[in-house]
């Protein structure tokens, strides 16, 4: 096997082995006091990085050993981690000053054992032992046996073979109607490497395709190349530290930027690739190849001869590119783990299940009982809405009866003087001479009159419709209680009340009856008026005030009788409470369930000046909308 071939396999090897490390924690703390030949101190591990912390796969793996072996250890151990970077920086002057610069650093504090990571590592510490580690034992791992010849002797070896054939094969199983081979490397030394070991390994399989190398490309190019490639194809992703331009990579991303657009399934020999848009490929896992590790130096800390070993692969996939590519799960080797698999819901939840089914029996009985109870309740609740209309009808009944001598002599106003115009008309007429510009006038004032009049009998028909269902409707509260106003006038001017009210600021738009809270302004105007008529103060002022209060309209209803004794202010909205000789206790009552009704509320006070004054608030329109 050429050398480039070898170099690359064992440079795959450093993207994997480190994660595994942690496992060797635990061991190396329960054999340290015993068989560590160590004397007044604490052992120091050097843990040696092929790459730079960039990669995923040997700084969580370095971090987990080191929270591993501090805590097996509890804290009695030193350990030491070192980034060669010699991917970016392979260059042999920067490899000699890494060297120099390892000696010096460690010149007091000699490491014990070394784990050397990949090839890279391991070459590295065998040219500069007796520099920095002279009396060290060493530890490499993560590369292919038959690479490991010029390692020396006392070096202690857990090899691992990346066989992308087996990968391919992999492919093909899922992807049997493919047509297309695509292989995708980058451009730097190790890429390259790995794209001879492919077209060694693939040689006879790739004859049963079309076969391309997309390689000496740009990122760019090769997201193209992927993204256009026949549906019937299999990819399989090497490694992409460089590409064309020189830009260096972590491989992973790269291979997440091409899977992204790619048209068809994608495989690569990682465990690291998985989560980046790969199916999945023959690899090392971690959690094998740690296992592996951690027997090695177990052993070589308790001083046994320790043989060189090999690290078993699996196959490994993503479940939900699977599910993304509709690939058959049973068409997988035999013993593939699948990552990301999404348990079913029996297996997931099997105990809940089983807990809830028998819920669902008992809470089935409750459902029912719950149904027939919530149509109780609505019947109830709709005889309480019809008994509600029918209240409100016979409050509207009593008060238009309450104010008929007013009503009755407001609307003879206008028809009389209709009367006396239309006579004056007639008179005009019979001249010899009419004036007919005076006629004209008179024919007007008539008309107006009549609109008067007309307005005056809408009013009370209004007051006196009945109703079988509440009619919401959306209305501003300023105009009901202006109609309301007009409706009492008659009776104000026959009790001696002036009326008053504040001007709008605003709209206060709020959605319900009209009729209805029209009404509540009546039946508190009207208490109002018997109010002051009982102290008999003389001419009385009855003041409406509408405001914006929060999110809701608020009405004030103020007279200047004697106001309402304190004992009693608790007690005057309840039903047949009245505090008038004549009075049948149910006004303030029936205003009290119609603004509840419509989600609002009403009080009542008294003014420091003397008087009462009653205050209704209900919600606004598109308040009320947002709780409905």
């Amino acid at each position: 096997m050429s050398s480039r071939t070898w170099s690359a396999r064992l440079q795959h090897a450093g993207l994997l082995l480190a994660t595994a490390l942690w496992v060797v924690s635990d061991s190396f703390a329960a054999t340290t006091d015993a068989a560590f030949p160590i004397v007044g101190r604490v052992p120091r591990v050097l843990v040696l990085y092929p790459y730079d912390e960039r990669i995923a796969a040997t700084t969580a793996a370095g971090e987990a050993l080191r929270n591993r072996l501090l805590e097996a250890t509890d804290g009695k151990i030193d350990l030491f981690s070192e980034f060669l970077d010699l991917s970016r920086f392979p260059e042999a002057d920067h490899v000699a000053r890494m060297g120099r610069y390892l000696a010096e650093k460690y010149a007091v504090r000699r490491p014990d054992i070394v784990i050397a990571l990949g090839k890279e590592s391991a070459s590295f510490i065998s040219a500069n032992r007796s520099a920095i580690a002279p009396a060290a034992k060493i530890v490499a791992a993560g590369f292919d046996n038959s690479t490991a010849e010029d390692m020396p002797d006392d070096v202690i070896g857990a090899f691992t073979t990346f066989d992308i054939r087996k990968t391919a094969e992999m492919a093909r199983s899922l992807q049997p109607n493919a047509r297309n081979l695509y292989i995708i490397g980058g451009s730097s030394e190790f890429d390259r490497g790995w794209l001879a070991t492919a077209r060694s390994a693939l040689g006879e399989f790739s004859k049963s395709y079309e076969t391309t190398y997309l390689e000496d490309l740009t990122i760019e190019e090769l997201v193209d190349r992927a993204a256009h490639v026949p549906s019937d194809s299999i990819i399989l992703a090497l490694t992409v530290f460089k590409d064309k331009a020189g830009r260096n990579f972590i491989p992973r991303e790269a291979i997440r930027q091409i899977a992204a657009t790619a048209s068809a399934p994608i495989y690569g020999p990682y465990q690291t690739y998985i989560d980046y848009g790969v199916v999945g490929g023959n690899t090392v896992t971690f959690d094998t190849l740690g296992r592996t590790v951690g027997n090695l130096v177990i052993d070589a800390i308790a001083a046994k001869p320790v043989p060189d070993i090999d690290a078993p692969q699996s196959y490994i996939v993503d479940a939900r590119q699977l599910r993304r590519w509709g690939l058959a799960e049973q068409n997988l080797p035999p013993h593939t783990i699948q990552m990301y698999k999404e348990k079913s819901f029996w297996e997931e939840h099997w105990l809940a299940s089983t807990v809830a089914l028998g819920v669902v029996l008992v809470q089935a009985g409750v459902i029912a009982i719950l149904l027939f109870e919530r149509r109780r309740r609505r019947q109830a609740e709709g005889r309480s809405r019809l008994h509600l209309l029918e209240a409100v009808h016979l409050n509207q009944s009593a008060t238009a009866g309450a104010m008929s001598a007013s009503i009755a002599h407001e609307l003879n106003q206008p028809l009389s003087a209709i009367r006396n115009n239309a006579e004056a008309a007639s008179e005009l007429l019979r001249a010899e001479n009419p004036d007919l510009i005076l006629v004209q006038q008179i024919l007007h004032d008539i008309q107006e009159d009549d609109q008067r009049a007309g307005d005056i009998i809408g009013r009370i028909r209004g007051l006196l419709k009945k109703r079988s269902e509440i009619e919401w409707q959306e209305f501003d509260l300023n105009d009901v209680t202006s109609n309301a106003m007009r409706i009492i006038h008659g009776e104000a001017e026959r009790r001696g009340v002036i009326l008053k009210a504040t001007e709008p600021t605003a709209e206060l738009p709020v959605r319900a009856d009209k009729v209805h809270v029209q009404q509540v302004v009546l039946n508190l105007a009207t208490n109002a008026m018997d109010a002051m008529a009982d102290a008999g103060s003389g001419r009385g002022t009855l003041t409406f005030e509408t405001e914006l209060a929060n999110d809701n309209a608020a009405l004030f209803v103020a007279d200047t009788g004697n106001g309402i004794p304190i004992e009693r202010l608790s007690r005057i909205f309840e039903p047949f409470y009245t505090t008038k000789k004549a009075g049948t206790g149910l006004g303030l009552a029936i205003a009290r369930t119609i603004v509840e009704t419509y989600g609002g509320t009403i009080s009542a006070y008294n003014r420091p000046e003397g008087g009462a004054i009653f205050r209704v608030l209900l919600p606004l329109a598109r308040r009320q909308e947002r709780h409905l």
